[in-house]
């Protein structure tokens, strides 16, 4: 099955709620800081959306701490090898 197009488990979809509620609530006041692209947000969710809870959780924690005014930044995405093949 395709990373892509399979079904979300339902703690996932727990987690990509925060994250929406995260960009509607928050994000604005914090302002656009992140140092990535995707941003951090957007990468938390696509980690949910394609990943198990148990790679998703810490892919998106270690992107989180990375993201800080002395990291490198740059462009990141969740699936690397998804990206690589196209």
């Amino acid at each position: 099955m395709d990373l892509l197009h399979k079904q979300i488990n339902p703690a996932n979809k727990i987690f990509i709620g925060f994250i929406k509620l995260y960009r509607l609530t928050l994000s604005p006041v914090l302002g656009n800081s992140c140092r990535f692209y995707p941003s951090c947000s957007r990468y938390a969710e696509e980690a949910f959306e394609v990943l198990p809870i148990w790679k998703a959780l810490p892919k998106t924690a270690w992107r989180i701490l990375r993201c800080n005014p002395y990291g490198k930044g740059g462009y990141d995405p969740v699936v690397k090898e998804h990206f690589e093949e196209q």
